[in-house]
């Protein structure tokens, strides 16, 4: 069934162990988790486990976790002060001048923008008129800032740049802070969008090798850049390797420097926190006492939505979104080759009953876990009854029961020794990685919005553009980290199967494609419906698709360090 990617098999624990394998023509080392093999799209080095991260899977320190009441205080009141002058600079900045546009773009990625969500979205919408030619790098950094917040930009503003026979001029290479602008503007790209494929392929060619005197801070944005773009950077990871660029730049802001350095570390401290919560939520359910086939995903599943949405205002999205993330989890260890067929199926039917009389007929382990499921849900229904005067618990059964139909329907192919055609893989998306990502974004929506709808819930379930091409690029960049055991059933045994290709063919056919789905990805996240979902909720979406490309880089461990490593910070 292979969530491989929630697993997050690149962090360390204490029941992880390394060996080295070779598979196929790659050298892939392989990480066991308990019985469970997860290969690396990448290799990565062995590493001590030092003392400080190994506590992190101590759940009696994890539950202990508290800030500093003294400092958070301190912190709290600087950053106030400290938000008022940045504040200030972003009013007093010429509309869509291009101090201003860098001013948006060193807020944004230093993870504070948070702090001043009117402030941008009002200077992004008058950046739009302003749209005339300019140089290379004000024009694709507005482009950039443009399609990030939903507005349709046309690619032909950068025809200005290309010569008589409809390529970039080659003189453009000289201005190598302009050509980073469009090479990051280029990830930004739409289907059929031929010129911005092109801009990607001519400044990726010419940045390798980049002309002039270029600084050693512009050389690090982009090798930095050319590992991965921007826009498939997941945002906390990003705001913690620019905080330490920022303060070599030029034009560094002090104020800016200090508040995204503070906040950075209360935020920090609030997900310690949550990560208390939640483990006292996990240790109480007592499930790992009586559940031999688990595999205990607490903290990678909470790193995992922290990555996924970080502010600290959706601290409960986090908490609860965890919570249903590792009884998925449960649930689909013990559909993937636990359960006999019949015990599987009787679950399926009590999910589709979704009633506490319907575990009568269930053994013993498939009640603990039954009860578990129906518990936390209906506390779940109720905070957001309490809150939203909303019943939620029709579409809670309704991504249960999916889920749990297309786990039985994998199961069956496993008992069966069914090979799955291309088709019924793309259809295994459908269902499978549909339902996981429907349920998730769904209680995404509940948590981020005020006002809840059942018309935006009923347009989330008929799987909009924006979800579907998510799950695709979760479940494809699933297969690519699948484990042997689970690769005859994903994308990668289809391909080689049906076209007679070998497996790094299939792997590169399989890493295009996610390529492709990112473009329509960008598409799909400007075309909103008249419900008007919020920016927040917009990117916790794609945040997943930005997660999953963080792991097929085998750079989990930054993951990590969103929770365990603050940024030390100068005493007075």
């Amino acid at each position: 069934m292979a969530l491989q990617l929630v697993s997050l098999p690149f962090l360390y624990s204490k029941s992880f162990s390394f060996t080295n394998n070779v598979h196929t023509s790659q050298e892939i080392r392989t990480i066991m988790i308990k019985t469970k093999p997860i290969f690396c799209a990448q290799p990565i080095e062995q590493q001590s486990v030092t003392s400080d991260r190994d506590k992190y899977w101590d759940y009696d320190y994890m539950m202990s976790l508290r800030s500093d009441q003294d400092d958070t205080y301190l912190h709290k009141t600087r950053v106030e002060e400290l938000k008022k002058n940045v504040k200030h600079l972003m009013d007093n900045e010429l509309e869509g001048s291009i101090a201003k546009l860098e001013l948006i773009d060193a807020v944004e990625r230093l993870g504070v923008s948070y702090h001043f969500e009117e402030d941008i979205k009002k200077s992004i919408n008058n950046a739009n008129r302003f749209l005339d030619v300019e140089d290379l790098h004000t024009v694709a950094l507005r482009f950039r800032l443009l399609r990030q917040h939903g507005h349709d930009v046309p690619q032909d503003i950068f025809k200005s740049f290309q010569d008589e026979e409809g390529k970039f001029r080659s003189s453009l290479c000289e201005d190598v802070k302009g050509m980073l602008s469009l090479y990051e503007a280029s990830y930004l790209g739409f289907e059929d969008e031929n010129l911005m494929d092109e801009a990607k392929d001519f400044t990726t060619d010419h940045l390798k090798y980049p002309k002039g005197n270029i600084s050693p801070t512009l050389l690090k944005k982009i090798s930095h850049s050319l590992e991965t773009p921007l826009h498939w950077r997941i945002p906390r990871v990003e705001a913690r390797w620019y905080i330490d660029i920022y303060e070599s730049e030029e034009n560094m802001i002090p104020a800016l420097l200090e508040l995204a350095k503070l906040d950075y570390n209360m935020v920090q401290a609030a997900h310690k926190k949550e990560i208390g919560n939640v483990s006292k939520w996990w240790v109480d359910l007592g499930l790992k006492n009586h559940l031999s086939f688990l595999r205990d995903r607490m903290m990678t599943n909470f790193i995992w939505f922290t990555g996924m949405i970080f502010e600290p205002q959706f601290g409960r999205c986090r908490e609860e979104l965890t919570k249903l993330m590792i009884l998925l989890s449960v649930v689909d260890d013990m559909y993937d080759g636990y359960g006999s067929l019949e015990e599987l199926q009787l679950f399926t039917e009590a999910v589709e009953r979704w009633d506490v009389k319907a575990m009568e007929q269930l053994p013993l382990y498939m009640k603990i876990l039954y009860m578990a499921l129906l518990d936390t849900n209906n506390n779940i229904c109720y905070e957001i009854m309490k809150e939203h005067d909303y019943d939620i618990v029709t579409h809670q059964k309704k991504a249960w029961v999916g889920l749990c139909k297309a786990f039985f329907s994998e199961a069956k192919w496993d008992h069966q020794g069914h090979n799955p055609t291309s088709t019924e893989g793309m259809d295994d998306i459908g269902a499978h990685s549909i339902g996981v990502v429907i349920s998730l974004i769904i209680h995404c929506y509940f948590f981020t919005t005020k006002n809840i709808t059942k018309e935006a819930i009923e347009y989330l379930e008929n799987v909009p553009s924006l979800i579907y091409d998510t799950a695709m690029i979760l479940r494809l960049a699933d297969s690519l980290v699948a484990s042997t055991a689970e690769l005859w059933r994903g994308s990668i045994y289809c391909y080689t199967h049906e076209l007679g290709v070998s497996e790094k063919v299939a792997r590169e056919h399989i890493r295009q494609v996610i390529t492709d789905t990112w473009k329509k990805l960008n598409k799909a996240g400007l075309a909103q419906p008249q419900y008007q979902f919020g920016e927040p909720f917009i990117r916790a979406i794609i945040n997943q698709c930005r997660i999953a490309e963080c792991f097929l880089r085998g750079e989990g461990h930054n993951l990590m360090s969103m929770i365990v490593d603050p940024i030390p910070l100068k005493k007075n």
